[in-house]
């Protein structure tokens, strides 16, 4: 018998569903997200053939993984952002900001790993 309290597995099922719910919000609706998962279905079979070791391939893969899920939580700040409202405000454009360097910062990481990988 399936436990359907709020810790049991009912609540496994409603997490997944919101999850998926999630991937295609951020499919549909950020470019940026598209893009990156496009690359990732590229990187992440190359990183499988061109790691050396179980480490080069999970330091390949996880740096190409880390971009589209720095980039749906860029996305759902820059949500929550703009849902509050349209005036500027500093705080605002700070969180904003700081999530837009998050992605620059992940993009950078995957980048530097590669190269280090490839290159090393």
């Amino acid at each position: 018998m399936a436990d359907s309290g709020p810790g049991g597995f009912s609540r496994v099922v409603k997490a997944t569903q919101y999850s998926w719910r999630g991937l295609r919000a951020a499919y549909q609706h950020e470019e940026a997200f598209r893009q990156e998962l496009w690359l990732s279905l590229i990187l992440i079979p190359m990183g499988f053939w061109l790691g050396q070791t179980g480490m080069e391939k999970a330091l390949l893969i996880s740096s190409v993984m880390l971009l589209p899920l720095v980039e749906m939580l860029n996305s759902a700040i820059e949500a929550v952002v703009d849902r509050i409202g349209d005036e500027h405000h500093e705080l605002a454009g700070r969180a904003k900001d700081m999530a837009s360097a998050a992605v620059a910062i992940a993009i950078a990481l995957m980048v530097v790993v590669w190269l280090l990988i490839l290159l090393g």
